[in-house]
């Protein structure tokens, strides 16, 4: 405790506390913005740090990793854009509450949340990281391949009204996510001799075409509500009052623990995390309350921003007492460490205690900043709404074919963007769900990966699933996952037509 006060101290000097805060403001905009990652955002001021000392350096980049995350669910919530992958989840939910003329709502919600995540990871990271890091060193290929399974069985709580049409729609992504290498053998699939096609299609692209390019198209067209009922919406917003908030909070705790617990696994991240939240949120739901999920509930919203926020302190947990990054972005931080001379491992909390509680401290404060300005800043966000369509559709064009650019600077993702954008603006047209297409792309190549790295170790045995407890719990889970709704749906339909 005395050193965690000590660290305390040490965030609250002046130029610590102005780059914390000026780092978190700079991730909610690189978050908002279409197609520029967390990853993106830490990389691009990682060698801003290199002149600072360590403390400072690295909680720069704590702010921006965490502000950006939370930032991604800005664009998701009033445009039905996700600024980042984390936050598509959101959008199922957040984007038709904007559409109800709820939009300060969805927004506060999703900043309250984020932080409540974000603070209950940071709190696990100080009082059980090394316990919690050991058991993600449990997970091999079989536990790996069976997390990717369950994610994958999310599809079905993601189709919103027509299962058929979402397990249509993820079958399609699985598809696309063999095309490229295989993964075992780097033999080309499916790439006709196109050199663009060998690393596949990366599915950063492919969801902004989804969900912003497609937006923009429908826009272009007048299908979303404007003018004066929305600037009236708009101009009359609410903020989420208490008595609602106390309904949420335990959505919010079990969301941030579930984030935690896949941050700590290394190659799992706030994208899987907030898609399995999101579907365990709606097992959670009474019966009369499942109807609206998908449509408009605040429990669909704060289960995905609670989880994508709780992975950022969960991504630490390894980092710090092992030396192993949990995400991509835990990947930078850790060579920010090692530019600086710290090594992290289990010697870390020994050698460098101060600055470990001192960070711990950082984390603690960026999740608070960022609560305070997602919620101050609710007014001004709100009003990118009020922009006229006529301007509004060019400028996601713009953000977004940017953004598809700027991940790797190849003009093949700007082209593979246009594609899925007219795809997914006929997905709309007739009904059929883009979340599933994402997060098949997501899973697809892990699954298949880890399943064949499984059967690799076992020779060739499918018993190595059946041996191992956590696989096969994943396993049963993600089974039932895909099988009650359907049956689910059958047997509402039975009652409806005795009924009749």
């Amino acid at each position: 405790m005395d050193l965690l006060l000590q660290g305390l101290g040490n965030v609250f000097q002046p130029e610590v506390i102005l780059l914390l805060i000026g780092g978190v403001i700079i991730g909610i905009i690189i978050g908002a913005l279409p197609g520029l990652t967390a990853t993106m955002g830490v990389a691009l001021f990682l060698p801003v740090t290199f002149g600072m000392d360590a403390v400072t350096g690295v909680l720069l980049l704590i702010g921006v990793y965490f502000g950006s995350i939370y930032g991604g669910s800005i664009a998701a919530i009033l445009l039905n854009t996700p600024g980042t992958p984390a936050s598509a989840a959101t959008a199922l939910d957040g984007h038709a509450m904007t559409k109800q003329g709820k939009a300060g709502k969805a927004l506060g919600y999703a900043a309250i949340a984020s932080g409540v995540g974000g603070l209950i990871s940071v709190l696990m990271l100080i009082l059980i990281a090394p316990q919690l890091a050991g058991v993600a060193l449990n997970f091999s290929a079989p536990e790996m391949f069976g997390l990717a399974l369950f994610g994958l069985s999310i599809i079905s709580s993601v189709s919103g009204g027509s299962v058929l049409k979402g397990l249509i729609a993820g079958v399609f992504g699985i598809l696309i996510s063999t095309i490229g290498m295989d993964p075992m053998t780097s033999y080309p699939r499916f790439t006709y001799d196109q050199l663009s096609l060998l690393n596949g299609f990366s599915f950063i692209p492919v969801m902004i075409g989804l969900f912003a390019v497609s937006e923009a198209l429908v826009i272009m067209e007048g299908e979303i509500g404007g003018g004066d009922k929305i600037k009236k919406i708009i101009a009359n917003y609410v903020l989420p009052k208490w008595n609602e908030l106390k309904r949420l909070w335990f959505s919010m705790i079990r969301s941030g623990f579930i984030g935690t617990i896949i941050g700590i696994i290394p190659g799992a991240g706030a994208d899987i995390a907030a898609f399995v939240s999101y579907n365990e949120g709606k097992r959670f739901l009474k019966k009369e309350e499942k109807e609206t999920y998908g449509k408009g509930n605040p429990k669909g919203i704060v289960s995905a921003e609670a989880a994508n926020n709780g992975v950022t302190g969960g991504a630490m947990i390894p980092l710090l007492t092992l030396g192993i990054p949990g995400d991509a972005v835990a990947a930078i931080l850790l060579g920010a460490l090692v530019v600086q001379g710290i090594q992290p491992g289990p010697q870390l909390f020994a050698t460098s205690g101060e600055l470990v509680y001192t960070l711990f401290a950082g984390m603690i404060i960026a999740n608070i900043l960022m609560v305070i300005f997602g919620i101050s800043g609710i007014r001004l966000f709100v009003k990118i709404l009020l922009v006229p369509k006529k301007m509004l559709a060019p400028l996601i064009l713009i953000l977004s074919t940017i953004g598809a650019y700027a991940i790797s600077n190849n003009i093949f993702d700007v082209f593979t963007m246009l594609v899925a954008g007219v795809i997914g603006y006929f997905m709309k047209k007739y009904g059929f769900p883009a979340s599933p297409i994402v997060l098949a792309l997501i899973l697809g190549p892990m699954a298949e990966s880890e399943f064949r790295r499984s059967l690799v170790m076992s020779e060739g045995s499918y018993s190595i699933f059946l041996e191992r407890p956590i696989a096969l719990g994943f396993i049963i889970i993600a089974v039932l996952s895909l099988i009650l709704p359907l049956v689910w749906g059958k047997l509402k339909k039975n009652k409806k037509v005795n009924a009749a």
